[in-house]
C-alpha cells in the first residue's frame, strides 16, 4: 500500500498534464467535489457518518480541520499549477525537501530535539536552496510552498483527533460549498470545462478517486509498517516526478540546477542514514 501510494503520487504529473488546458483553480474545484463524493461513499460504507457529523458540530474541530483544509488547498493548487506550467522538476524538489521541513516544524512547534547530523542535513538543504536562489535570481517558490504547506498539513494532522478517512471527509465537507459555488460561477459565465469536453470531464470526475485513493492507502500502510520504512519509501514520489519532468516532458536540468539538487540529495542521504542508524541503536539498547 505504501509503494502504491507513493507510486501514484509520483506519476500524478502525467495525469494532471492531460488537463493542461483547464485552469488550475477549476481543477482543484472538481478535485474537491469529486473527492468528497468518493470519500463520503467510503464513510457511509464503513458506518462512520456519525463521527463525521459530531465533528462538524464542534467549533474547535471545525477550526482545526478548516485550517488543515485551507493549507491542503494551497498545496493542491500550487502543485497542479506548477505541473501544468512546466515546473515538474521544481515541484519534485518541494517533496524532496518536505521531510526536512517537517523535522524543522517539529523543532519549532513541538520543541523536538535534533541530533547533530539532523541539523547538518537541514543546513545542507538550506545551502542547496540558497544556491539555486542566488544562481537563478529568485527563490524556488513553488518548491518552498509545496514543502511548507504539506509540512504544515502534516503538523496539523499530527494533533488532530480523527482517523484519516473521517478527517479527510471533514476537510472536504468544509471546502465543498466554496468549491461548488466557484464551479457554478464558471458555468454561469460559460467558461466551465465539465460537460463540454468528454475526456476532460471524465478526467476531472475521476480526479476524486485519484486524489483520495493514495491518501487512504498511505494511511493504511503507515499503521502497518515501521516509520523508518515509510521514511525511505517517501522518496519514491518525488523521484518519479523528477524523472517524468526531465525524461518525459523534457524540462531543463542544467548544471546549476543539478548542483543545487545535489545539496538536497546529500542532505536527504545524511538524514535517512542517520535516522536508520539511530533507530537501530535504540532498538539494540531496548533489547
Amino acid at each position: 500500500m505504501a509503494i502504491g501510494a507513493y507510486g501514484l503520487w509520483g506519476i500524478f504529473p502525467i495525469y494532471w498534464k492531460q488537463l493542461q488546458q483547464v485552469p488550475a483553480t477549476e481543477i482543484i474545484g472538481h478535485r474537491i467535489v469529486w473527492s468528497l463524493v468518493f470519500v463520503f461513499g467510503m464513510v457511509v460504507f464503513k458506518k462512520r457518518f456519525r463521527v463525521m457529523l459530531q465533528t462538524i458540530r464542534n467549533p474547535r474541530m471545525v477550526l482545526i480541520y478548516g485550517i488543515a483544509a485551507a493549507v491542503l488547498t494551497v498545496n493542491w493548487t500550487t502543485y497542479v499549477w506548477g505541473i501544468n506550467a512546466g515546473y515538474i522538476v521544481e515541484s519534485s524538489l518541494g517533496y524532496f525537501i518536505n521531510p526536512l521541513v517537517s523535522v524543522l516544524l517539529g523543532v519549532i512547534f513541538f520543541r523536538e530535539r535534533l541530533r547533530v547530523l539532523q541539523w547538518a542535513a537541514i543546513a545542507l538543504a538550506a545551502v542547496g536552496v540558497g544556491y539555486l536562489t542566488v544562481r537563478y535570481g529568485s527563490l524556488p517558490w513553488i518548491a518552498l510552498v509545496l514543502a511548507f504547506s504539506f509540512g504544515t498539513y502534516g503538523l496539523i494532522k499530527k494533533s488532530a483527533p480523527l482517523e484519516a478517512l473521517e478527517g479527510l471527509s471533514v476537510e472536504l465537507c468544509l471546502l465543498f460549498i466554496p468549491a461548488m459555488l466557484y464551479l457554478l460561477f464558471l458555468e454561469s459565465k460559460g467558461v466551465g470545462t465539465f460537460g463540454h469536453a468528454d475526456l476532460s470531464s471524465l478526467l476531472l470526475a475521476l480526479g476524486g478517486i485519484v486524489t483520495a485513493a493514495p491518501l487512504l492507502m498511505f494511511a493504511g500502510a503507515a499503521r502497518r509498517i515501521p516509520l523508518s520504512m515509510v521514511g525511505i519509501l517517501q522518496y519514491i514520489g518525488p523521484t518519479l516526478q523528477f524523472s517524468i519532468g526531465v525524461w518525459v516532458y523534457g524540462e531543463e536540468f542544467s548544471r546549476t540546477r543539478f548542483t543545487g539538487f545535489c545539496f538536497i540529495w546529500a542532505a536527504l542521504l545524511i538524514y535517512t542514514v542517520e535516522g536508520l542508524y539511530a533507530r537501530q541503536r535504540k532498538e539494540r539498547w531496548a533489547f
